[in-house]
Order: C-alpha cells, then sequence, then structure tokens
C-alpha cells in the first residue's frame, strides 16, 4: 500500500468534513482526494454481502386509511406501497443522498426502523417489510461502532485506520434533524458517492438510536420489494441520561 493509500492521521476524517462543509465540495484539495483514496483502498476489508431476499424494514410517520366492508366505514392502516418508497425523480436531502437523488434508508430491524423516524408518544408509524431482489455487496461502516480509541503519541497506521473509520461511522449514524444545516451532509454524501462509484451498492452503519440494529442505504430504487406493512402507535419511549463532567 502506497503513501497515497493510508490515511494522513487520526483526524483525517474531520479535515475532510470541515473541507467539503465549509471551504469546497467539487473541487476538493490534494489531502481531501488523499482521504477518499484511502478510503476507497481500505473498504474492501468492510465489505458485506447481502443475499436476495433479505429482509430489511422501512418506516414512516403516519398512516393511511383501509375500508372495512363490513362495518362500513374506514380504518386506520399503513400508508400505501406508494408512499413507503420514494420517488425515482425527486428526493429531500439526507444523510446519504443529495436533494433529487433518492436512495432506499433501511433498519436491519423493525424497531431501528421506527426509532429512526423519532416517532412521539401516541403517534402512529407505518412500516414495512422489504425483501432485496438481487444479491447486493455494501460498505459496512458499522464494524467499528463501539470503538473507543485511546490514542497514543504515536498511532501506527493500522491504529489510525481503526480511528478514521469509527469516525466514519459516527457521522453516518447521527441522527438528522429537521434543524440540521444540510451542509453537514456533504462528507457523507461524498463517501457514499464514492462507494457508489466503487460498484458497490450501499452502505451499512451504526444507529445512534439503538444498539440492537443497524442502518443501512441502497442506491438501487429496485433492489428491494415490499413484502408486507402494518401501522404501529407508540405507547411509550425511554431514555437514559449520564451527567458529562466539566
Amino acid at each position: 500500500m502506497n503513501s497515497y493509500e493510508t490515511f494522513a492521521g487520526v483526524d483525517a476524517f474531520q479535515k475532510f468534513s470541515r473541507e467539503v462543509a465549509l471551504c469546497r465540495r467539487y473541487l476538493r484539495s490534494p489531502g481531501s482526494e488523499r482521504f477518499l483514496r484511502a478510503v476507497a483502498a481500505t473498504c474492501e476489508e468492510r465489505l458485506r454481502p447481502v443475499a436476495a431476499g433479505e429482509t430489511f424494514w422501512r418506516a414512516q410517520i403516519g398512516h393511511g386509511w383501509v375500508h372495512d366492508t363490513e362495518a362500513g366505514r374506514r380504518m386506520r392502516g399503513p400508508h400505501p406501497e406508494t408512499r413507503m418508497k420514494p420517488l425515482p425523480d425527486r428526493a429531500s436531502e439526507g444523510r446519504i443522498n443529495p436533494k433529487g437523488i433518492p436512495c432506499l434508508y433501511f433498519a436491519t430491524t423493525r424497531e431501528v426502523a421506527m426509532s429512526e423516524v423519532r416517532p412521539w408518544i401516541g403517534s402512529f408509524v407505518s412500516v414495512g417489510r422489504f425483501q432485496t431482489t438481487r444479491g447486493l455487496i455494501v460498505a459496512d461502516c458499522s464494524l467499528l461502532h463501539d470503538y473507543v480509541a485511546r490514542v497514543a503519541e504515536h498511532p501506527s497506521p493500522a491504529e489510525i485506520e481503526k480511528i478514521v473509520w469509527a469516525n466514519i461511522d459516527r457521522a453516518f449514524s447521527r441522527p438528522v434533524t429537521r434543524s440540521d444545516d444540510t451542509a453537514e451532509y456533504a462528507a457523507t454524501q461524498v463517501l457514499a458517492e464514492l462507494f457508489r462509484a466503487e460498484g458497490y451498492d450501499g452502505v451499512m452503519y451504526g444507529s445512534a438510536l439503538s444498539a440492537n440494529g443497524k442502518n443501512v442505504a441502497l442506491f438501487d430504487l429496485g433492489c428491494a420489494e415490499q413484502v408486507d406493512s402494518a401501522v404501529f402507535t407508540v405507547r411509550r419511549a425511554s431514555f437514559e441520561f449520564d451527567e458529562v463532567a466539566p
């Protein structure tokens, strides 16, 4: 591996993220180009196959309506299938996708899918169960999701690589909020485009809202189809807090 395929330091991702968010995004510096080459080179160790027929979950706030012919009235039901997948020609800004270029955001468990849309108590959530239609390869950024670095004065290239990939996973995992400045998405969007250019089908990353599953974003809207769906209501939520020492 030559010098252009290793990360420059433990803060390589932070420097890249600041540049594409605040300075320049499309014509990047040599340092940022080196960072992307290092990501591409070290990503091969983090590829995960996804078999055809593998199950993922997708959630949306709200519900649709179904007609109960016996009762003669409308009843709450899940959103229709057309609502549970993004339209191919439009998309709002996301952690993975820029505006106008949609992708499929999934979770590996139903509970993670519902947690990621952050419903409130008493709200309704439509959840679709999807299955992949073909075999896929995704870049799994979550392998170091719980990694806690203890940075030495002169860390080895292997330690630097672990720290950088842990930072990449945290950036993907960070929950999206309506108050976010969309420039915060620039770094993860560029990385997602890199994975796509390398021929991979999507990105897997940890969830900041649940320890029991992961998130998956797939680039091809046709690579998974909905199998069934249901609507849920939120009964309770629980949080635990630790005071941060000054």
